[in-house]
């Protein structure tokens, strides 16, 4: 997790090296706990969540404080993910994520926090779906490599192979990227400046 990742003026995140933008989804209430200076320490607002090869990133639509208007989730430190469908209210993803902590930094000094995306305007059977082989790509390249927990390192996992058999679901207002935006020239290399 990272507080506020570096954004273009259109709200879109800016890349790492070979980070591949999978689709954006609107319409999402997003909520996260553990954020420091926030009322009761849980952050709950509307925005949009890019997914990436590398990454989740909410961006609020309204920021909700003058300290928050996005998120960042390494892929590789998501885990205990789980969707539901409760009866009386809406799909949504649950999960963990690890904070992104600099390497002279001590991990255990850092809070897990614990985030729900929900799925408030139309149906998610495009997302769901492509977000879980994400997941499940992410962590066996991670493995057969050895990356570490280096989620840049895990960016190398192949998406091209399952943007080509993605389903699209007429009912989910997922938006898929056929073609990268942004500038090569503005990729990061680190998640630490």
């Amino acid at each position: 997790m990272a507080l506020n990742p570096q954004l273009y003026g259109n709200g879109m995140p800016v890349a790492f090296v070979n980070e591949m933008f999978v689709l954006i989804r609107d319409g999402i209430e997003f909520e996260i706990n553990k954020i420091h200076g926030a009322r009761g320490g849980t952050i709950k607002t509307k925005g949009k969540l890019f997914l990436s090869n590398v990454r989740m990133v909410f961006v609020a639509d309204k920021p909700p404080t003058d300290f928050f208007y996005a998120f960042d989730m390494p892929l590789l430190y998501v885990h205990d993910e789980k969707f539901n469908q409760p009866v009386f209210h809406c799909n949504n993803i649950s999960g963990l994520v690890e904070p992104v902590v600099a390497y002279d930094q001590n991990r255990e000094m850092y809070p897990t926090h614990s985030f729900k995306i929900l799925f408030k305007h139309g149906g998610c059977g495009t997302f769901v779906p492509l977000f879980f082989t994400l997941i499940k790509s992410v962590r066996q390249y991670n493995q057969q490599f050895q990356t570490g927990n280096d989620p840049l390192r895990a960016a190398q996992t192949p998406v091209d192979e399952m943007m080509h058999a993605a389903y699209v679901d007429p009912s989910d207002p997922t938006k898929i990227f056929l073609q990268q935006p942004g500038s090569e020239t503005h990729k990061r290399d680190t998640y630490h400046s």
